[in-house]
């Protein structure tokens, strides 16, 4: 059975230091969560604190409707699987997926039904006799997440558990979490630094920073409005330029250095007033032009072919450096040197106030603000 996760206000202190001030978020059962962040923002902190392997200083931690702040991390019903796969260098294949039925005294031929279950889920059935030793790293993490599985946990709770793999096998092995997650539909809590990951297999996911969720959603919702500057970089690629948006005759424009300057529909009316501002322009978001001169002037630096898409790197006349990506002509690649000039899909631009706290743009959907009352 899987079990939605409530955690409120929650505390994490080592000594005088406050890795995580007050944490507030809402796990929906069944759900593929991710907990996204840079090295050091709290979230295998957070993890642990759901696993009762860390001291919890404040707030409270449910499984549905069950405070779960004093309960033995035996007594959770949770799989866990590490970075480091954590399987038993002594034991076959088939003894470390049966490791925790064995340990919970379950009859043998129940024990046997169900390792040989997740041994066949997990296309593990043919190293069922080999030693960990002998296994390649993908073939170890599947033999981890089925032993964690095969307890039939509440919840799995997954620790940077790709990266060990090369970049081949990462791509692979998501593939193989996020099916086995769907197919089982446990609510699972993913920590991973990797952006490109977390879109891959997440429902929803969680960008933290020193140890404050900055804004909850979908990957669509993360990568198209962010909401604010540390999440437009942090997922996905982007361009930041400085701007200014003005009031002129009624119109809210956006004007660029260059003196390139587009009008904007989609801005909050709150912030309809002159100001600097941050833009965030997605490689994808910006519109190459060889022939007129509207828009940013920009001299291509580099073309980088890659089949679909072709990135082009340029730097325009105020220094910044910009990536575009275009869909790749069967014709021609704009050579190094060129000449180009750069308007924007204004409709999917996002601005940010001039210290990059609060985006301007109509759109923004935070589901952490569910769970502070924002």
């Amino acid at each position: 059975m899987s079990v939605n996760i409530k955690i409120n206000h929650a505390v994490k202190r080592y000594g005088d230091n406050t890795i995580i001030t007050d944490l507030s978020l809402n796990i929906k059962e069944g759900e593929f969560f991710t907990l996204l962040g840079p090295s050091g923002c709290g979230k295998t902190t957070l993890l642990r604190m759901i696993a009762g392997f860390n001291s919890i200083e404040g707030g409270d931690f449910y499984f549905n409707d069950t405070r779960i702040n004093d309960m033995d991390p035996a007594k959770r019903n949770i799989g866990m699987v590490f970075q480091n796969y954590a399987i038993f260098p002594n034991m076959t294949v088939e003894k470390n997926v049966a490791y925790g039925l064995k340990n919970r005294k379950l009859p043998k031929e129940e024990i046997k039904e169900t390792t040989d279950r997740f041994l066949k889920l997990m296309k593990i059935e043919e190293y069922r006799s080999r030693m960990p030793e002998k296994l390649s790293g993908g073939q170890q993490q599947r033999v981890a997440l089925a032993r964690a599985l095969a307890i039939t946990p509440n919840v799995l709770l997954m620790d940077e558990p790709l990266s060990n793999l090369d970049a081949k096998l990462r791509v692979e092995m998501r593939t193989v979490i996020k099916e086995i997650q769907n197919t089982i539909g446990i609510t699972t809590v993913y920590v991973t630094h990797d952006q490109e990951e977390a879109m891959a297999v997440s429902d929803r996911i969680a960008v933290m920073n020193l140890g404050d969720i900055q804004q909850i959603g979908t990957p669509k919702v993360l990568y198209q409005r962010p909401t604010n500057l540390f999440v437009a970089t942090f997922i996905g690629r982007t361009n930041i330029v400085d701007g200014k948006l003005k009031i002129e005759d009624g119109k809210t424009m956006l004007h660029f250095p260059s003196g390139y300057a587009c009008e904007m529909d989609n801005i909050l009316d709150e912030y309809k007033y002159d100001q600097k501002v941050k833009v965030s322009i997605r490689p994808e978001e910006l519109v190459v032009d060889t022939k007129n001169k509207e828009g940013i002037k920009a001299i291509i630096d580099d073309a980088v072919f890659l089949g679909l898409n072709t990135h082009y790197f340029v730097h325009t006349d105020d220094g910044d450096k910009i990536e575009i990506i275009q869909e790749s002509k069967i014709d021609s690649i704009i050579e190094k040197g060129t000449e180009i000039y750069l308007q924007v899909k204004k409709e999917k631009i996002n601005i940010f106030d001039e210290n990059g706290q609060y985006n301007l743009v109509k759109g923004v959907i935070n589901d952490l603000d569910l769970y502070t009352g924002d």
